[in-house]
């Protein structure tokens, strides 16, 4: 009786509040992650030994963020000394680190400025989450999902100076209203989301999946010619806001391959300096990491398993919008990105598939779920955020 009345009341809770709430606490468990290991931070590139928390928060590329708001891009490339392109920040975009500038007006300092702007963007992130997925699943396995994205491996990134908050913002709310058919509503979303964060491009394939999921259906789910036509006008849009980034790099620096050649800079660290060949650079990671055959065998064996987790009932159930933007993303991870440690952050855009793991009601397996996410969070901020001596495994 006592469980079935704090039920009840929590259903007479705003479900915005109960967000809030999940987030809130999921804040707090990875500010006590990062606060642990802080206190054992050595001194290191960006800061001196035992840093305090928005110091230690604004490590590796925030760095390059506080570059760009106050000195912009480099109109002529860097080279090394080979004459290669160089790391610079034409490989960041500017939302985020002109939202924090704007933000440091107030006088807040840059480090303190960069995380509030983050929390808030991942807190806007878990809301539009919520919606999203009450579109597929009941309040209690929505909320679920956004417990498991707040305590996520990466979910720390939401507190740090990165713009992965402000990108996750965008996705979901891309995602909510191409589920909801509110095609107008995604132009500004895609406008901003193709200046914060790589991506869109990929939803643009996504966009086209779903105007022949509606073509095929038309005659039982009608698809009248002025969604055709702005759908059609939607997916151009994005396709070409997904490219202007690169463009406005060769417009400003006159070279064409500034934007490609400025990424591959940062893999250039483990395989030398190359040139971007589609759909190669799993490959050539796997054999860098694990040689031949095994290599190989490894990324086929990846590209079969997430084929099949895709058919799974738990994903289907997530509806074929969600499934398009998962195939559309990660078709594009396997065109353009070199695996190495940076992979998990990388794979964090397709956190919506966190709903797959609410569907079950078990509270054995949710608390399990609960349990092994904020280990692999530790895990990953221990490998991949903390700083020991020269180290390879940026976040």
């Amino acid at each position: 009786m006592g469980r079935d009345s704090w039920r009840v009341r929590l259903r007479l809770v705003p479900w915005w509040m109960r967000v809030l709430a999940v987030f809130v606490g999921g804040r707090a468990v990875s500010t006590v992650l990062v606060l642990a290991l802080a206190n054992v931070q050595g001194a290191n590139p960006w800061t001196a030994a035992r840093p305090d928390y928005w110091s230690f928060a604004n490590l590796w590329d925030a760095r390059w963020f506080q570059l760009i708001a106050y000195w912009g891009y480099p109109s002529e490339l860097p080279l090394d000394d080979a004459g290669h392109v160089a790391e610079n920040a034409w490989a960041f975009m500017p939302v985020y680190p002109f939202l924090v500038r704007i933000a440091t007006l107030t006088g807040l300092p840059w480090n303190v400025a960069s995380v509030l702007v983050s929390v808030a963007a991942g807190l806007g992130a878990a809301l539009v989450l919520y919606r999203l997925m009450t579109r597929f699943l009941d309040a209690g396995q929505a909320l679920f999902t956004v417990v498991l994205f707040s305590v996520a491996p990466v979910s720390a990134i939401m507190q740090f100076g990165y713009a992965e908050a402000l990108s996750y913002l965008c996705i979901g709310l891309a995602l909510l209203f191409l589920v909801d058919r509110r095609y107008a509503l995604i132009f500004p979303v895609v406008a901003v989301w193709s200046v914060t964060r790589p991506g869109a491009l990929a939803f643009a394939l996504a966009l086209g999946f779903h105007f022949l999921l509606r073509l095929r259906r038309r005659r039982v789910d009608p698809f009248p010619a002025r969604e055709r036509w702005l759908l059609v006008a939607l997916g151009l849009f994005t396709a070409v806001a997904g490219l202007a980034w690169a463009g406005i790099a060769w417009a400003v620096t006159g070279s064409m391959t500034a934007y490609t050649d400025t990424e591959l800079a940062w893999r250039a660290a483990y395989i030398g300096p190359g040139e971007l060949a589609p759909f190669t650079p799993w490959f050539t990671s796997a054999d860098w990491w694990l040689g031949q055959p095994l290599g190989t065998v490894a990324v086929i064996a990846l590209v079969i398993a997430f084929a099949l987790l895709l058919v799974t009932p738990w994903v289907r159930r997530l509806g074929p919008d969600l499934r398009f933007w998962f195939v559309s993303y990660g078709l594009y991870l396997l065109a353009v990105f070199f695996p190495q440690s940076s992979v998990f952050r990388m794979l964090s855009p397709m956190f919506p598939m966190l709903g797959a793991l609410a569907v079950p009601r078990s509270r054995a397996f949710r608390v399990a779920a609960v349990v092994v996410s904020i280990a692999l969070q530790l895990g990953w901020l221990m490998l991949c955020w903390a700083v020991d001596g020269r180290d390879w495994t940026p976040p």
